[in-house]
This record gives structure tokens, sequence and C-alpha cells, in this order.
């Protein structure tokens, strides 16, 4: 029998096979760093690190240490950007793994407030400054080893697999804590099982790093710079300086496009774990078996959104998501305040889908949006801008309103107007399916 050969445009090179392996086990550790991080804020830094504090209080506190890295992703963005548009994406992914997995081991041999006092919470903060500083050139980086020689007609199902690697992140660091939750007492729990979390990414770092060394540089950033006329005339002003000359505008639609995601996401995820421990008080197992249900459809939904995003654009599915969102988020806590293990997973399972609906197309919405001369700048930028007013302030101001209003209803609202900003933001974003995002004079390549 011979061999069926599948028509060119259903092939995927060697090459692009291992960009997009590299990609999902890069992304998918470095989401597992920080995820394990969000986690460990909500159910054991307030004991650890803020003892002498309530237990709403150093909730606060632990959250407000978990948004210092998103403050910090936009500067890793901005310097992983232009060395990323400067000297290649390849070599500052092996940076950006390298010290995202040395900062996490590093926050595992933090000690207590107990044993060092202030010094604790203060060590803390640094390694999550420097954590966020790592995550903030990973994204943009990922995507773009991917959609840079990827098939214009399949960048966005391509593309998404960057994006499945934050439910693996979630599912890896969800199982690890629960695993760990489950065999040990509160007490070695929150005295160290919580710590070995955190000492597994040094083999998260073997396997990242080796990985990401087999793949080569993206067939458009080398066409940039081998072309004659581009290098010749090329911009010397710093990229970051370079995107927000020429296309601002682009990078405000990407923050407005991902913060109300970033919102959804982690009210349905980090904040969760909270409410189902202390405010329903059940235990945490119920908020973390619900995390890991809800990551696991999104491995499939991610892929499943982006190819209709395809077929029908990348603005028709973030716009239905968005809508979806807006409806689900008040049906979200009812289903919650129920204390039924089973609703509870059914409510975070159903928002973290419509989520994907949103986010899945978005790594390739948002490297189409920019040139390649300053891609990995605009794309790191606009998407660590949107973490800042986001992800990282959703859980600190979903905890605020309810402490301050005893009621979830402001949290509807505040996640309801999230997902009411993305959709506007989708509309007036220019739609850029199935473009060629090669530079102009390298088409060939």
């Amino acid at each position: 029998m011979s061999e069926i050969t599948l028509p060119t445009e259903h092939q995927t090179p060697p090459n692009l096979k291992r960009a997009i392996f590299g990609s999902l086990i890069g992304t998918s550790l470095e989401w597992y760093d920080f995820f394990l991080y969000g986690s460990a804020a909500a159910l054991v830094f307030s004991h650890v690190f803020f003892p002498g504090f309530d237990p709403k209080t150093g909730t606060l506190l632990a959250f407000a240490t978990f948004s210092i890295g998103f403050i910090a992703r936009p500067v890793g963005g901005v310097i992983a950007g232009h060395y990323g548009d400067r000297v290649g994406r390849k070599n500052v992914l092996l940076v950006t793994i390298s010290l995202m997995g040395a900062t996490t081991v590093g926050i595992g041999l933090v000690p207590s407030y107990d044993s060092i006092g202030i010094a604790a919470p203060i060590l803390l903060i640094i390694c999550r400054l420097v954590q966020g500083i790592a995550l903030g050139g990973e994204w943009a980086g990922g995507a773009l080893m991917i959609a840079e020689r990827a098939p214009d007609a399949r960048r966005g199902y391509l593309t998404s697999f960057v994006q499945v690697g934050v439910p693996i992140g979630t599912l890896l660091s969800t199982a690890v804590l629960f695993i760990m939750s489950a065999v040990l007492s509160d007490e070695d729990f929150l005295q160290w099982g919580w710590r070995i979390p955190f000492l597994l990414s040094i083999v998260v770092v073997a396997v990242g790093v080796y990985i990401r060394r087999q793949v080569a540089e993206t067939p458009a950033f080398l066409a940039m710079k081998e072309d004659e006329e581009v290098v010749e005339t090329a911009d010397k002003r710093p990229p970051i300086i370079q995107v927000l000359k020429e296309q601002p505008k682009d990078v405000l639609r990407v923050v407005g496009i991902r913060a109300g995601a970033d919102i959804v996401y982690y009210t349905c995820v980090t904040f969760m774990l909270t409410y189902v421990a202390q405010q329903l008080g059940l235990p945490r197992e119920v908020g973390l078996i619900a995390s890991l249900i809800g990551a696991g459809f999104q491995l499939f939904a991610y892929p499943a959104f982006a190819r209709l995003g395809d077929r029908y654009g990348r603005r028709p599915v973030t716009v239905f998501g968005a809508a979806l969102c807006a409806l689900w988020v008040f049906a979200f806590f009812p289903l919650m305040d129920t204390k039924n293990a089973a609703l509870i997973a059914i409510a975070v399972v159903s928002g973290l889908i419509f989520h994907a609906a949103m986010y899945g197309v978005q790594a390739a919405w948002i490297c189409e949006l920019f040139d390649t001369k300053h891609r990995y700048s605009g794309a790191s930028l606009g998407y660590q801008l949107s973490g800042i007013v986001g992800g990282s302030l959703a859980p600190t101001i979903s905890l605020a309103l309810f402490n301050a209003f005893d009621s979830t209803l402001p949290i509807q609202i505040y996640v309801a107007l999230g997902c009411v900003i993305v959709l506007i933001t989708a509309l007036a974003t220019r739609e850029t399916r199935g473009i060629d995002i090669m530079p102009a004079s390298n088409k060939e390549l």
C-alpha cells in the first residue's frame, strides 16, 4: 500500500512541529510556576508570611504580592521584546524559562515569618518581582515561535497551543498542591508541604531548557535580518519606542481584548479558591478539584475556538465569548453558594469554557496586529499591560468588594463590565484572519 500524502496546506513541517512542542511545553512549565504562586497565595501565604493579621486581611496581603508579579510583567515584556526583536526569539525564551524556574525554587526556600520576621515577606516579594519579569517575556516569544512559521490559514489553530500551556500549567500546579494537601495534615501542609511543588521547578527548568534548545529561530525574523535593504534602513530606535510611535492604538486594543478575559479567569480560578475555603467553609479540595476539571476542558476548548477563529475570524469568536461570560457571571456565585461540589464544578467549568472563546484566538490575533520588526515588543507590552489592569487586580478587587459590601453582586458587575470592554474593543479591532505576516520583501521565505 502506498503512503498517503496530505495536501501541502495540511502538512506540518518538522521545524513547525518542534516549535509547537517547544512553545507548548515551555509555556506550560512557565505557567505552572506562575499559577502555583496564585494557588499558594489563596491557600497558604496568609498563614506563612502574614500570620499577624486576621484571615481576610492576610489573604488580601497575599493577593497583593500576587499582583506584584503582574506589575513586573510589562518590565519583562519590554526587556524581552527589545532583545527578541533585535537578536532573535529563541535565545530570549531560554533566558525566561531559566529565570522563572530559579525564582520559583527560591520561593520554596524562603523562610516563614515566624523564622525571620519581616524579611520573609520582603524576600517573597523580591522573588515574585523577578518571576513576573521572567513571565513578561515568555508568552509573546512562545506565540511568535509558532505564528511566524505557521501557514496563514491555520495560524489561529496552531498558535492556540501556546494558550493550551495555560490549562496545562494550571493542571500541574493544582494537581501537585492537591496531592500534597490530601496526603498531609493541615499542620504539615502549612509548615513544609506547600514548598515541595515550588522546589520541583528545578526539574521543570531542565526539561524546558532542553526542549527549547532544539527549536530553530523563526523564518520571519531571519528573513527580516537577512534582507539587506531592511538592515540598511532599519530604525535605530528601541523596538518599544517604534511600536509606541507607529502602532500605539494596537497596543491599547490588545489591552482591551485581554484585560476582561483575565478578570474572568482569575475570578473564576484564584478568587474562587479563597471564596470556597473561607466564605463557604468547604474543604480546599472542593475548589481545587473544580479548577482541575475546568482546566481539563480548556485543553480542548482553546484549539476548538481557535479553529473557529481560522474559519470565521478572530473578532466574532471573541465577541461571542465576551457576551457569554458577561451573562455567565450572574449564575456563577449563586451556583457556588449552594455549597454543592458538583454545582461548584459546573460553575467553574462553564466559565472557563466561555473564557476559552476569548482567549483561544488571542495568540494569533495579537501577533498578526504588529509588524515583524517590533512584533515581540508590541505583543509583549499589550499582553502584559492587560495583566496589570485585568488579572493582577481581579482577586484583590473581588475580595475587597466582597469585604466592603458583604455581597457578590458588586463582583458580578465588575466582571461583567470587563467582558463588555472586551466586546467593544473587539468590534473596534481590525480582523486579521489569514493575513501574511512575513516581511514584505521576503514573502518567498
